[in-house]
């Protein structure tokens, strides 16, 4: 006699469409499925992943801009600008790249630490390119901030109106 494991005894599950044994095997692939067809849509916009999450991306920013500049303003509290290296590359591609050092603690034991620490690097793609010659960027009080002009191409032009 053959016999199916039902770890919840059949009667539990077989209301809600899980009689079959073969349902999370299924589901999973159908997941897996779902997530390769978000990772096309992505992609098909021009991103290359999908967007970070602001709770996992370190380091937490802002990224806007105005008629003349793209700025980014990133926190990055107790950083030393020695920990940190800014590039930019191809004209609208901004990295950020650094180490947070843990704080050296000589006497005493840790009971929580939840604070992250160690090497990060974020890669931005600007809205637009950027004179990768004039950016500068400025670290006060644990904000940095980055200034980026860009390019006279990517700046609106108001065009004149010829009347006939």
């Amino acid at each position: 006699m053959n016999t199916l494991w039902r770890p919840f005894g059949s009667s539990v599950l077989e209301p809600f469409g899980f009689s079959d044994p073969t349902w999370l095997a299924d589901s999973l692939a159908e997941m897996n499925r779902l997530s390769a067809e978000m990772d096309r849509m992505f992609r098909r916009f021009g991103l290359s992943d999908r967007p970070e999450l602001p709770a996992v991306a370190y380091p937490a920013l802002d990224l806007w801009q105005d008629d003349n500049c793209v700025y980014v303003e990133a926190e990055l509290p107790g950083m030393d600008i020695g920990d940190l290296e800014i590039y930019v590359t191809g004209g609208d591609q901004l990295t950020i790249r650094g180490e947070r050092k843990p704080p050296a603690v000589e006497k005493g034991t840790w009971h929580r630490q939840e604070r992250g620490y160690g090497q990060f690097s974020r890669l931005l793609t600007l809205p637009c390119p950027v004179k990768t010659d004039e950016v500068e960027a400025h670290l006060k009080d644990g904000v940095l901030t980055i200034t980026l002009p860009k390019c006279d191409a990517a700046k609106p032009r108001r065009l004149a109106i010829k009347a006939e």
